[in-house]
């Protein structure tokens, strides 16, 4: 593997871990595709360093698991926002 390749591995890997962020999050912070960071975490990751790999699986489970309350969350803001800028009814 290419030692840039590496790098930026680490380097998402690292800040998936320190700010427990969505792969989503993380493409957006390194200026990198979303399919760039998935694949880096959950295929090269396991090739350079296993532990980190754990962590990392870790983080993103739960991130999965909590997807459903986020967009709950989101959808019920929404419409709290189109709610207040309704003109009134007579």
């Amino acid at each position: 593997m290419w030692e840039y390749m590496q790098r930026r591995v680490m380097c998402e890997a690292e800040y998936i871990t320190a700010n427990g962020a969505t792969v989503r999050a993380a493409a957006a912070a390194l200026g990198v595709s979303k399919s760039t960071v998935h694949k880096d975490v959950s295929e090269r990751l396991k090739e350079i360093d296993a532990s980190l790999y754990a962590e990392v699986k870790k983080v993103l489970s739960k991130n999965l698991a909590e997807r459903h309350i986020r967009g709950g969350n989101a959808t019920r803001i929404k419409y709290a926002h189109s709610k207040r800028a309704a003109p009134a009814k007579k």
